[in-house]
């Protein structure tokens, strides 16, 4: 019974790493942010985080100004132009 379960467990381990590469890859595939364009938000709201996927510390809208410095995992780092005129990270592929 023992082998059974621990061959579960790695099944299990192994369905998870293969969701999360799928994931990934998703997400990878939605980016539209280019390095060194400001690009308009197309979204309706978007989040500025301290981090990826960290703190929220201000909102862009619908045709706010973001500029792109660096891509990473899905997320953006630069510029929030609007209300917020700060450095942040939001979620990639929300630009027009």
């Amino acid at each position: 019974m023992t082998v059974s379960r621990t061959l579960l467990r790695v099944a299990a381990s192994a369905c998870v790493l293969v969701t999360a590469a799928t994931a990934a890859a998703g997400t990878a595939a939605a980016a539209n942010g280019t390095v060194g364009h400001r690009e308009t938000v197309c979204a309706q709201d978007l989040y500025v985080r301290t981090a990826p996927g960290g703190a929220w510390t201000g909102t862009l809208y619908t045709g706010q100004t973001f500029t792109v410095e660096r891509v990473q995992s899905g997320w953006a780092y630069g510029f929030a132009y609007g209300d917020i005129n700060r450095h942040g990270w939001v979620q990639d592929g929300w630009f027009c």
